[in-house]
């Protein structure tokens, strides 16, 4: 199908009739008054003479989740098209995502509805498909996405910021556009009404667009996307934000894993360690085997509590805030996308850690949670667990100022604290303006340290200079640490794909670290290491080492400051299990076939609903005095036939070491549900041999347990007990 003639392409087009609309809407009161106002709208926009037609897609374009290059007029006709221009550096862009997972989650392609991204890059970096598929698999996004690398479809409409949304007709003409984040209702009710017009004149068609998913084909990882890290400085022991497993890691310096929190699907519960669950958390810090956890995705500032083993939130309710001022108590406060957390000390003269500093990035600015009754710089006395504002209009800028309130961030992502004299501040890494701030500690005045330039308005001055304040140049710097040891800043400078080192006294920026190139090289030294955009970072060994949360590389990567060497964290579950480096495939399990002889046990069903995890705890007997066989190993799988949808991201198997301390399995139901009733089977294979070692012999049985899923939310689920003797 040809494109029609067009009325001129730019969304000013629409701009008289939506204004009128949107009047109208305000003072509407019923649903159906609103319905009736779009509905009627789009009898009006219809009906011109000319349609105000998008351009086709230029020819050339990379495309990501899609089997093949996608033609507004020839595989969109009959459908309506929202297109979402984005950015994946912006947060707003990143808090649009949750309105059109569900608008996706109503409608679906048969409805005729489909949602494309149009990738529409603000830094050089993203303009690299690599990096685009790595944020498309970040942010779970699961409908296509265009990489408008030149930006030509965004230039032709005259978009003007990220994010900009247009909704299409099924001919391709221009029906609404909605500009910035917070758009929820309306994006749903001009959706909606849209289908049904042209449902009702017969243009929607039911047609499939061919999706292929990126995330489907690439294997599995020990870490994914990992976006903080952070040193216990009592037992060295790390806390790894694995962000994109949606959940949190303490492991022993050598990468053995003590406690793995949440994971490996999105959610948000409190309670012991087992049920509970994050959503894509970020920055963590550690004191006292108390973390603290900035779980981004859900607006909460988390507490995991090493020694109960449980999960509680602290602050934020669940939900994006808009306040800007806060100070209620934390679990009533409303919060914005905190992406970083660092323990701070109030007025007293006791190092005491009893304020967490918060990197906001959804609002730009800086907060604090009082976690013990103190004061802020120039602030009255503050009772345990308020949260507020300490420094940042709210407005997105790169402005300095002697008032806290009266400066502005730009999407803060990266906190550091130098709480000695003479510097007694906090160090942010402000990513959308490309900086490096300071926040004195005692009279709250924010101040530039490198990166950027003096126009606070302008969010564009980056690029990978070293040098001295305003004439080094950075680009979308994510993360900061301090080394007390030699009063330097390392900074995570992310979409440069460097490690920089800043001297606070001279404001002297340097490459530490990182070529550029993306490849990934394990080991090397400093002057030929690699990075992919590195979101976090921290010290270890009483200075020695510098931990590397390289995100896009799926690694913890640790640079010997004395060596000069760079090198990877092995992370592991067991001696015997190591898993080193990015997407390296532990080697599956091969299900062995079940022999005849082996029993079938159908367990009573049980109801669970999304986000629950279930638990099989294996009570298995062998006759007495037997023992497993030493060098084969026992095991154990997990199989949902006909619905493996179930298992996406899941331990499928693993294996049984020792008959008298028997493993649990766990499953956690995923968000999405595909169906309402599935069988979940336990496979267990069991090698033992007699006392007497004069026998060997093989033992297997198969535990069939059906599943009812609910919406309605249920309560704690016992553990099912697989109980058999042999």
């Amino acid at each position: 199908m040809a494109a029609p003639g067009s009325r001129g392409r730019s969304l000013s087009g629409l701009l008289p009739a939506q204004t009128s609309l949107e009047y109208a809407l305000l003072d509407a009161v019923t649903q159906q008054e609103k319905d009736s106002l779009v509905y009627q709208y789009l009898q009006k926009v219809d009906g011109w003479e000319q349609d105000l037609s998008v351009p086709e897609f230029p020819e050339g374009l990379e495309w990501l989740n899609t089997e093949e290059p996608i033609s507004v007029y020839k595989d969109l006709c009959g459908k309506i098209v929202i297109l979402d221009f984005f950015t994946y550096c912006c947060i707003n862009c990143i808090h649009l995502l949750p309105d059109l997972h569900a608008l996706e989650h109503t409608y679906s392609d048969k409805d005729g509805l489909l949602i494309i991204g149009v990738h529409s890059a603000k830094f050089p970096n993203e303009k690299v498909l690599d990096n685009i598929k790595s944020a498309v698999l970040r942010y779970n996004i699961t409908h296509p996405v265009v990489n408008d690398a030149d930006a030509s479809l965004w230039q032709e409409l005259e978009v003007s910021c990220w994010p900009t949304l247009v909704i299409l007709g099924p001919r391709g003409n221009m029906l609404f556009s909605l500009i910035g984040e917070g758009h929820k209702d309306k994006l749903f009710l001009y959706t909606s009404i849209a289908l049904k017009y042209y449902k009702d004149r017969g243009q929607i068609r039911d047609d499939k667009i061919g999706i292929k998913l990126y995330k489907d084909s690439l294997p599995p990882s020990p870490l994914l996307f990992p976006g903080k890290v952070t040193v216990d400085q009592v037992t060295n022991r790390l806390v790894i934000a694995d962000t994109g497993h949606h959940r949190i890691l303490v492991v022993w310096k050598n990468g053995q894993i003590q406690y793995s929190i949440g994971g490996p699907n999105p959610g948000r519960k409190d309670g012991i360690f087992s049920e509970s669950t994050f959503n894509s958390p970020q920055g963590v810090a550690i004191m006292n085997n108390i973390i603290y956890v900035a779980d981004t995705e859900n607006h909460l500032i988390r507490k995991i509590d090493l020694e109960a083993e449980r999960v509680s939130t602290v602050a934020g309710i669940g939900i994006q805030g808009t306040d800007k001022e806060g100070g209620a108590k934390g679990e009533q406060q409303p919060i914005s996308s905190p992406w970083d957390v660092v323990f701070g000390t109030s007025g007293s003269e006791v190092q005491r850690g009893d304020i967490l500093w918060i990197a906001m990035a959804g609002t730009h600015q800086i907060w604090a949670l009082l976690l013990d009754s103190g004061k802020l710089p120039k602030k009255n006395e503050l009772t345990k667990g308020t949260c507020l504002r300490f420094a940042g209009s709210g407005n997105e800028e790169n402005r300095n100022n002697a008032y806290p309130h009266k400066a502005g961030f730009a999407q803060p992502s990266g906190l550091s604290l130098a709480s000695e004299d003479p510097w007694s501040c906090l160090f942010v890494a402000d990513s959308e303006s490309s900086t490096v701030r300071t926040i004195s500690l005692k009279d709250g005045a924010v101040k530039h340290l490198v990166g950027g330039e003096r126009d606070p308005m302008n969010l564009f001055a980056f690029g990978d200079v070293d040098g001295v304040g305003i004439n080094a140049k950075l680009q979308h710097p994510l993360g900061v640490t301090w080394d007390k040891k030699r009063n330097l800043l390392y900074v995570a400078d992310s979409y440069n794909h460097k490690i920089k080192v800043v001297d606070p006294k001279t404001k002297n920026c340097t490459t530490l670290a990182g070529t550029g190139d993306t490849n990934n090289v394990t080991s090397s030294s400093f002057t030929e290491s690699t990075f992919n955009e590195p979101g976090g970072l921290c010290i270890g060994e009483n200075g020695q080492l510098l931990y590397v949360a390289d995100t896009n590389n799926h690694q913890i990567k640790i640079m010997d400051l004395e060596t000069k060497m760079v090198s990877v964290l092995p992370i592991f579950r067991s001696e015997n299990a190591v898993v080193d480096g990015p997407f390296l495939v532990e080697k599956q399990k091969t299900l062995p076939r079940l022999p005849k002889s082996a029993p079938s046990i159908r367990l009573s069903p049980v109801t669970v609903c999304a986000g629950q995890t279930l638990q099989f705890k294996l009570r298995l007997d062998l006759p007495s005095g037997s023992k497993l066989t030493e060098g084969v190993p026992s095991c154990w799988f997990l199989r949902a036939e006909g619905n493996e949808w179930l298992l996406q991201g899941q331990m499928p198997s693993g294996d049984i070491e020792n008959i008298s301390s028997q493993p649990t399995i766990s499953l956690q139901i995923p968000d999405d549900c595909l169906s309402l009733e599935a069988i979940v089977s336990v496979s267990v294979f069991l090698y033992y041999c007699s006392a007497d070692s004069s026998a060997c012999m093989m033992k297997a049985i198969l535990f069939s347990q059906p599943l009812q899923i609910t919406d309605t939310q249920q309560g704690c689920i016992a553990p099912v007990e697989l109980r058999y003797v042999f």
